[in-house]
């Protein structure tokens, strides 16, 4: 592999690298942060000296201080917390934030309030500053958070910058671009997302689609779930984060009209975080199972007849892959092309654009299940072939190979 220009090699092979993410741990719910936790004790596995390096957050929406700051062990990854410090201007964040949402070019200054005013880590940047030349490579991921837009210019030269972007406001970020174009390399989980990309801004020479993947389970237990769980229909599941950047509102207006209009037998079960903000008129159909301990998820989607992503906001999606895992056939937002991409490759799943479209795939799970069945193998199919564990931590590997 040739070494890119801005690349410094290590003496030595050095195998220390560092992942820096603004959240970590097993009850953490998103889907980059899966990833980052996952590819840092794969890589550790193989031999690497692995850190990862965080916040003491666990939620995302207070960014309040949860963990002690400091280094504790997970297994072979040592972790290094570092404390957030919260904006004490939420209202002119609040005012920057719509003016972005809405579409309004932010000048340099906005630009900047709206980074820090989330949350900043300064002992992470400290650290970073200090500590940075021990690693041979360091991995940031995601990109709109401040631990990844002031921090990875810390050391470019040994930078390797893991975007998980969505065509959203926020990538056109000026400090995005010049992200993207300046640091070591970047790793890319699917061809949609490398393509948004080149669209955004220059990236840098080394640059790769790595992929990404999710752990196989061994069994499910199907009716064990139904049980636990007291769940007498048949159901369409959704899982992650209730939130409006996830089309969570969009998914819950569009099954009460497809109920309302072919007479569905679903219930709509909702596992993750955030307030469900389930209408009245839908309290009997949806249900809200909240959080579940990762070793009941996968029989969360095993035990349901469809699994829904409304999301158009997916860099890989993690859930889809789940699903289909699972032998649970999906239906997808159309106005994601990174589902669109997977759905079409696949040929695992059902794409809707709209209301009325989503009803009608509803309707085809509920009167066709034999065929909605034979769907979802075609996409169990297809992950087994490209989204395993051991072909992304090659791909990282063999990129990492520049910096070792």
């Amino acid at each position: 592999m040739t070494t890119p220009p801005n690349v410094v090699t290590r003496p030595g092979g050095e195998r220390r690298i560092a992942f820096v993410t603004p959240r970590y741990g097993d009850a953490v719910v998103g889907g980059s942060e899966a990833v980052v936790r996952e590819a840092a004790h794969g890589l550790a596995e193989r031999g690497y000296e692995v850190d990862v390096l965080t916040t003491c957050a666990l939620d995302h929406y207070t960014w309040e201080n949860e963990f002690s700051p400091g280094t504790t062990v997970d297994g072979r990854v040592t972790v290094r917390r570092f404390q957030t410090i919260q904006s004490r201007d939420r209202v002119h964040w609040g005012l920057v934030q719509e003016r972005l949402l809405s579409g309004d070019r932010l000048d340099e200054a906005e630009e900047l309030a709206w980074i820090n005013g989330r949350f900043r880590v300064p002992d992470l940047y400290l650290y970073l500053s200090g500590h940075a030349e021990q690693y041979a490579a360091i991995v940031f991921s995601p990109y709109l958070f401040w631990s990844t837009l002031y921090c990875a210019g810390i050391a470019p030269e040994r930078t390797i910058l893991m975007p998980c972007l969505h065509d959203e406001p926020y990538a056109y970020l000026r400090s995005v671009a010049a992200a993207l174009a300046s640091c070591a390399a970047v790793w890319f989980l699917s061809e949609p997302e490398h393509q948004l990309a080149h669209r955004l801004a220059p990236v840098a020479a080394h640059h790769s689609v790595i992929g990404a993947a999710v752990k196989i389970p061994e069994s499910y237990d199907r009716d064990g779930f139904r049980k636990r769980h007291d769940l007498q229909r048949p159901y369409v599941l959704y899982a992650g984060r209730r939130e409006g950047g996830k089309g969570w509102q969009e998914l819950m207006v569009g099954f009460g009209i497809a109920t309302r209009r072919h007479y569905l037998p679903f219930d709509l079960v909702t596992i993750g975080v955030g307030d469900a903000q389930t209408p009245p008129s839908l309290r009997q159909r949806i249900v809200d199972l909240g959080y579940l301990a990762p070793a009941e998820v996968p029989d969360a989607f095993a035990a349901a007849d469809a699994f829904v992503q409304p999301s158009a906001n997916e860099s890989f999606s993690r859930t889809i892959m789940e699903a289909w895992l699972a032998e649970t056939i999906v239906i997808a937002n159309r106005q994601s092309d990174v589902v669109t991409w997977h759905c079409e490759r696949s040929g695992g799943g059902l794409l809707y654009g709209d209301e009325l479209e989503l009803g009608q795939c509803l309707r085809f799970v509920a009167e066709a299940p034999g065929q909605a069945a034979q769907l979802a193998r075609k996409g169990r199919d297809y992950v087994l072939t490209n989204y395993r564990w051991p072909s992304v931590l090659d791909a990282m590997e063999r990129s990492l190979g520049a910096f070792l």
